[in-house]
């Protein structure tokens, strides 16, 4: 599918495309056509009408989300103490390891700042890259530039990284790729990158609910070149709050229950 939109010429709509299929627009629609079929088939449109508001319901839970992530996601586990020890020695001794923080999104301008700034989801990104860099002296680089939804020309979101792994983790950046604009081409164009310095392991950190589209890509590109691709998951974390407010809607809960639907949409189309 995504070689589809690359071939027609729209890569750009997919963010358009991934809004309209993901909770809840579906649902809205579904209660409009059951709202339409209330007067020549009232029972039918009742039933789509309770379904819909049920599924809106459910579709906001935390406890939902964190059931779809687990089941199409499948995150991997964090990496452990003794595995970054190892990571570590082997650095020390080859010094062919490169860790890789892929972006997940910039703000074009952040007034409080008065110049461009990461999403916090790029910033806990980051943030985890640099105190694993600290961990095992490996390099870090940081691949982001505009993404399709991205209006206009501006910074790119690699360059914000610098600016901020410079300025306010005292951790500067071995390499920058800012001609990316989704996890593929992240993955594109940083293997190359990472090949001319001499790098054989690549440390691969995002967010454990998108780690297995960014890993099928990166291991693709990097079979060719001769690299190894590790996961380095993060966001593993998990709120610790009353049961009951799982299954209650929430601001959260409609955010993770559309990020793994919108990953999994990723995967199936091959984006």
């Amino acid at each position: 599918m995504n070689s589809l939109f690359v071939f027609l010429g729209i890569e750009s709509w997919k963010p358009v495309l991934a809004a309209l299929l993901l909770p809840p627009v579906p649902f809205l629609i579904a209660i409009l056509v059951g709202a339409r079929l209330i007067l020549p088939r009232r029972g039918w449109g009742w039933g789509v009408i309770v379904l819909s508001v049920l599924g809106l319901w459910f579709g906001s839970t935390m406890a939902v989300g964190r059931w779809l992530e687990q089941v199409l996601l499948q995150p991997p586990p964090a990496l452990r103490p003794d595995r970054i020890d190892a990571i570590k020695a082997d650095a020390r001794t080859r010094g062919s390891w490169a860790i890789v923080v892929l972006g997940g999104g910039l703000e074009p301008l952040a007034p409080e700042y008065g110049v461009s700034n990461l999403a916090p989801v790029s910033v806990e990104r980051l943030r985890y890259g640099v105190w694993l860099s600290r961990e095992t002296g490996v390099p870090l680089a940081y691949s982001g530039g505009l993404g399709w939804a991205a209006r206009g020309t501006g910074a790119a979101e690699a360059e914000a990284a610098a600016r901020i792994a410079a300025q306010d983790f005292n951790r500067p950046l071995r390499w920058t790729e800012a001609a990316s604009r989704d996890t593929r081409e992240n993955a594109m164009h940083s293997v190359p990158l990472l090949k001319r310095s001499g790098v054989t392991h690549i440390l691969l950190v995002t967010h454990g609910w998108h780690m297995a589209r960014a890993r099928r890509h990166f291991e693709d590109a990097a079979r060719g070149a001769g690299m190894q691709v590790e996961p380095a998951p993060m966001g593993l974390a998990s709120r610790q709050d009353a049961p009951v407010l799982d299954w209650l809607p929430s601001g959260s809960g409609t955010e993770r229950v559309r990020m793994t639907l919108r990953e999994a949409l990723g995967r199936l189309a091959g984006a």
